[in-house]
């Protein structure tokens, strides 16, 4: 069974509005503290269902790239995407947009789907020994960028 981290942030603006700026992988940088760049891959300018796109991560001098695969493109509703490396699907990334009187209460969720036997080689890769709580302080942060941004 996945572990979920699930993080909700009230941001005042419009639920287009922040999903176009999470849809937009080329400025996660802008909003996360690990993934400093996401490029789409061939030839893609925009988040579509399928849609491919590199992510660079770095945690001090650990850096390392996954890969990308849109999964769920809602403008205004829902973003999720899936995170591979070597062709192995080792997590799932999304954010769910809700509409509120001031503007949108969004959640930002991530399910770990690492099995015990990958668990020490992304400790050496990542240099994260414990990934949920890594998780649960980069959501939180993410999420207070991404509302500095858009409420700004």
């Amino acid at each position: 069974m996945p572990e979920r981290i699930e993080i909700s942030r009230d941001i005042a603006a419009s639920p287009e509005a922040v999903y176009d700026a999470i849809a937009d992988v080329t400025r996660m940088g802008e909003w996360s503290e690990e993934c400093y760049a996401c490029e789409w891959r061939d030839g893609v300018a925009e988040a579509h269902v399928g849609a491919m796109f590199d992510g660079h991560n770095r945690n001090g001098e650990h850096v390392w790239t996954s890969q990308g695969k849109v999964v769920e493109a809602e403008r205004g509703r829902s973003f999720v995407f899936e995170c591979s490396m070597f062709d192995f699907h080792f997590s799932t990334w999304g954010y769910r947009i809700e509409p509120t009187d001031t503007g949108c209460r969004v959640t930002e969720w991530s399910d770990d789907l690492r099995p015990e036997s990958a668990l020490e080689y992304s400790k050496k890769m990542s240099g994260i020994d414990d990934r949920a709580e890594r998780n649960r302080q980069t959501i939180s942060g993410t999420l207070e960028r991404l509302a500095a941004a858009l409420e700004g």
